[in-house]
């Protein structure tokens, strides 16, 4: 969704705090509504035509793919006009070779058809209602969005050109990647990548990489609960140099080729346990020749029953073979978790997720790495406090678990213009306790970073759209500074942090600071985002939430400079008045109901320096308790505000502290609207 400027920018905000760009509220695509076109070209007799996509040269490519490419040479665009079918299929082929990590990510989520129908929505049919016109959801970066395409497919010699069933028959995986090719700009943009990249982006899980040259010592539990979780698993075979580019080894496994992994078994082999693994080929064929392969001796010494079970589920191009084979025959694998679930724990416990853009711009964010430390400092940073440790650490050391993962945003799309993916990282650096911890202070500088040694960071900078690291830190706060291998590189980035404890990691520090480090104002929106997901935390506070309303009255109560948002100073002014007057909540809900009483509020707000007299309390009282005469914590924020803000009028216009004032007409009427924010009324806290 194209945004731009300062309304559009507030606009954004607002339907964002709404819940767009969520997968039950998916954001249209370059504003193209799938049911509104379909029901056009239905009212019309005409098949869809993507004017957004249009089929032709530039949507194969720019160079390799490019219009004078002898590989799209004779390449014509046709729509299914023969045996179609209503299905994903699981044999995946591609004319390409540098395609196969999606042709993998594609395979594997027809595995799991609840996963499957998240991105392929139902209602889709070749027969009825027949248009042309399909749509698909992507997750992009924090968001899902609903992509439009027509089924014009580019086909050569008959065929089709790019991802396809093994008969050639199925074409809804072909629509799925032209849609794909449309957010990321063309098919050409498509070529190279891990297997991951497709995961997260049909799922919005979170991947994790392994080095089976390295590996874990629990790697075969780790996989097998990631398989039981339905979790989406990779693996490939590293290479030496290009000419090992989808070499077949002696066993015929494929150099460089991205396999799925699709379950994992214990099985009783001549008395003894053995543990195999389930591997796919996406091309439907080429497929292991070693140990427990299709017609192995290996197979004639386990029990008829368990043979048949695990063969009934064989398909061309899947394969078993022994785990222990399996770690020396692979380099890499890749685990999508979808909820993400914490891995190496028996009992599963759900991450607790937060997702926050940033801006990577040369002579203000872009710092480079830590090798450059004279500009390392200004890159953005983000600040997680992590104060209560995990159930089960598994060891003598308390420690708190959570997981970094660094994304950058729409690099695909430069390579048109010359760009690719930025070599990324990012460093986790312990605020020490002799350090303030104010907000004010967040933006640690030059000098920090040439004292502090990061008590965490990302394995390498690697040139992929994502990076990611499960970390273990004792309690405490710490910043996260994502960066650039080199300074100058501009980019737009994602940040997700999942804790594995809800601690005020989300309450005082992903959720505050992120949202205000990116710009140093924060909207309305933003500003009614936070609070809310701030008191969602307590659970022993009733409310109903911070509404727009209350929201915009903080802003325009503590907006100095007439900007209609809150900088830095204001935020941190308004944030520390609600956590005291927190605090005194707590304190005086006597009977811990989650509101407060008339009596209970009369005691709070003399804690807070208000003292009313009957009649003033009375009008509060009917002001802001509901039917039943309790108020709520955000009721109770309100309240003060404007109480504070009254206060301080009447004292500006009471210089000798007298304790009586006068003003005019006027005076009056700007003190009513500053009060109410913009609402003139009584000053009785009408």
């Amino acid at each position: 969704m194209p945004f731009g400027g300062m309304a559009a920018r507030v606009e954004r905000d607002r339907l964002r705090a709404e819940g767009l760009g969520q997968h039950n509220n998916a954001i249209k695509y370059l504003n193209q509504d799938y049911e509104a076109l379909k029901q056009q070209c239905i009212e019309s007799g005409t098949l869809f035509r993507d004017p957004q996509f249009p089929a032709g040269p530039t949507a194969l490519g720019f160079k390799e793919l490019g219009p004078h490419s002898s590989k799209t040479r004779g390449v014509e665009w046709k729509r299914p006009s023969f045996g179609r079918k209503s299905g994903i299929a699981c044999d995946l082929r591609s004319w390409g070779s540098s395609d196969c990590w999606l042709l993998a990510a594609i395979g594997s989520l027809t595995l799991n058809e609840e996963l499957l129908h998240r991105v392929v929505p139902h209602g889709q049919s070749f027969q009825e209602d027949y248009a042309g016109i399909f749509h698909f959801q992507i997750w992009q970066f924090g968001e899902w969005v609903d992509v439009v395409v027509d089924d014009l497919l580019p086909t050569k010699d008959g065929e089709l050109l790019f991802v396809h069933s093994a008969e050639c028959t199925e074409f809804w995986s072909a629509l799925l990647e032209k849609a794909y090719a449309k957010l990321n700009g063309c098919y050409e943009s498509l070529s190279g990548g891990s297997t991951t990249e497709g995961f997260e982006d049909f799922t919005g899980g979170v991947a994790e990489m392994y080095d089976l040259k390295r590996p874990p010592r629990n790697m075969a539990h780790i996989i097998r609960k990631a398989l039981e979780r339905g979790s989406l698993l990779g693996c490939s075979i590293d290479i030496t140099s290009a000419f090992d580019m989808e070499a077949v080894t002696f066993k015929k496994l494929v150099k460089g080729h991205a396999y799925s992994v699709t379950a994992f078994r214990d099985v009783n082999y001549r008395g003894q346990q053995e543990q195999l693994i389930r591997i796919r080929n996406p091309w439907g064929q080429v497929e292991w020749t070693g140990a427990w392969s299709d017609g192995s001796s290996e197979w004639n010494n386990i029990d008829p029953d368990e043979r048949e079970e695990l063969q009934l589920k064989m398909e061309d191009g899947e394969f078993w073979m022994s785990f222990r084979d399996f770690m020396r025959e692979f380099s890499r694998l890749e685990i999508c978790n979808l909820t993400p679930d914490a891995l190496t724990k028996d009992e599963l416990s759900k991450w607790h997720t937060q997702v926050f853009e940033g801006t990577w711009r040369r002579g203000s964010t872009a710092g480079g790495c830590r090798n450059h430390p004279a500009t390392f400092w200004i890159n953005p940073q983000f600040k997680i406090k992590l104060l209560e440790e995990d159930d089960d650490p598994g060891d003598d050391e308390v420690a708190c678990s959570f997981l970094v993962a660094l994304m950058q945003k729409h690099r695909r799309r430069e390579r048109r213009v010359g760009g690719d993916m930025h070599t990324i990282g990012f460093a986790v650096y312990e605020v020490t306790p002799a350090r303030p911890t104010g907000m004010q202070n967040v933006h640690l500088k030059k000098d920090f970073f040439l004292r502090n040694q990061s008590r965490a960071r990302s394995e390498t900078f690697i040139n992929l759209r994502e990076v990611s690291n499960q970390i273990r830190l004792p309690p405490g706060e710490y910043i996260v500074v994502p960066s650039t291998f080199e300074p100058h590189k501009e980019a737009d980035f994602v940040l997700r942090v999942f804790t594995e404890k809800q601690s005020d990691t989300a309450r005082q520090g992903v959720m505050l600071t992120l949202l205000l480090l990116q710009d140093m104002e924060i909207s309305v929106f933003e500003l009614r985002t936070i609070l809310n997901r701030v008191i969602s935390r307590h659970k022993d506070l009733k409310t109903d939430g911070f509404s727009l309303d209350s929201c915009r009255n903080m802003v325009n109560l503590m907006d100095k400079d007439g900007s209609a948002r809150l900088g830095l100073v204001e935020f941190q002014i308004l944030w520390n008045k609600i956590r005291s007057w927190l605090t005194i909540f707590r304190q005086y809900d006597l009977d811990k109901s989650g509101t407060m009483s008339s009596y209970e509020m009369r005691m709070a707000l003399e804690s807070a320096g208000f003292k009313l007299n009957n009649k003033l309390h009375q009008v509060v009282v009917a002001r802001y308790a509901d039917n039943d005469l309790g108020v709520d914590f955000d009721n109770f924020v309100c309240c003060l505000l404007k109480l504070e803000t009254m206060f301080r009028f009447f004292r500006s216009m009471d210089p000798e502290g007298t304790g009586t004032a006068v003003m005019n007409l006027s005076e009056v009427r700007v003190q009513s609207s500053e009060s109410w924010g913009g609402k003139q009324g009584d000053m009785a806290l009408g």
